[in-house]
């Protein structure tokens, strides 16, 4: 019974890894074509060459745009992870009429089409004087990464323990020091990943920021998508290795501490 369970979970992790090398390797293509010595996409490339990395990092369009996309994702990082967490703890501990529907609410922004958020976006932030400007990215993004937060958090606080917190009060401790003590090391792995998903979701996200953008102001994807309509440039290449690689780095992150923690702790 044991071989055949452990032949069972072989046979599993085998499977797995069949799917996910099918869904990631026409990903990684773009990886050896970033690297071609001619200005087109034939694959495999005609030569080896690192000339569109200079010219990624080289060109004012693309530096500037990657500056644009980083400074935004980082705002968005830091004002998701908040509003998400208190939105999780609320959610989980506060006493919230209607608490099934308001959750509904705080998802809707990952199952809403997003060319219908992009379109109501933009009427919206065209009133307020909002499109074109870096504010205007930094709150439709926080929209867009929210719900992120509220999944990583919601999902470290079902696995809490309610009782340190009265532990806490009985020795002593006031709300504030309880949650910055006890509570906020606990979650921190779920606050930690919901906000890498909020700063990958920013950095990602092309069709609101290519309704939002203006002619002095616009992210990377907007600028890789401008480049693929128009013109047969390898630098486009170069700039999704970059992202692919630097985006699953910061996914696979939270895991590693997550494992190194649980190994240092045996």
């Amino acid at each position: 019974m044991e071989n055949q369970l452990f032949r069972g979970g072989i046979g599993l992790r085998l499977w797995a890894a069949l799917v996910g090398a099918i869904l990631v390797a026409p990903t990684l293509v773009v990886i050896p074509l970033s690297f071609t010595g001619k200005r087109s996409f034939k694959f495999p490339p005609e030569g080896w060459s690192l000339q569109w990395y200079k010219n990624f990092f080289t060109s004012p369009t693309w530096r500037d745009s990657l500056l644009t996309s980083l400074q935004i994702a980082v705002a968005v990082a830091v004002l998701a992870t908040v509003l998400g967490t208190l939105a999780a703890l609320a959610l989980d501990r506060g006493r919230v009429p209607g608490k099934g529907l308001l959750q509904g609410l705080l998802m809707a922004p990952m199952v809403v089409p997003q060319i219908v958020a992009a379109i109501a976006v933009y009427s919206a932030f065209l009133n307020w004087g909002l499109a074109g400007t870096t504010l205007g990215f930094v709150v439709a993004h926080t929209a867009l990464a929210v719900p992120f937060v509220v999944v990583a958090v919601s999902t470290s606080l079902r696995g809490y323990d309610r009782g340190l917190d009265r532990a806490a009060a009985m020795l002593g401790a006031g709300p504030l020091t309880t949650f910055r003590r006890v509570t906020a090391p606990l979650i921190l792995p779920g606050v930690l990943s919901g906000a890498v998903f909020a700063f990958v979701t920013s950095l990602d996200e092309v069709v609101i920021a290519f309704y939002l953008q203006s002619p002095t102001l616009h992210t990377l994807p907007v600028t890789m998508f401008s480049s693929v309509t128009v013109e047969t440039d390898p630098t486009i290449a170069a700039a999704s290795s970059i992202v692919l690689v630097a985006t699953t780095a910061l996914i696979l992150l939270p895991q590693l501490l997550r494992r190194t923690g649980r190994e240092g702790k045996r």
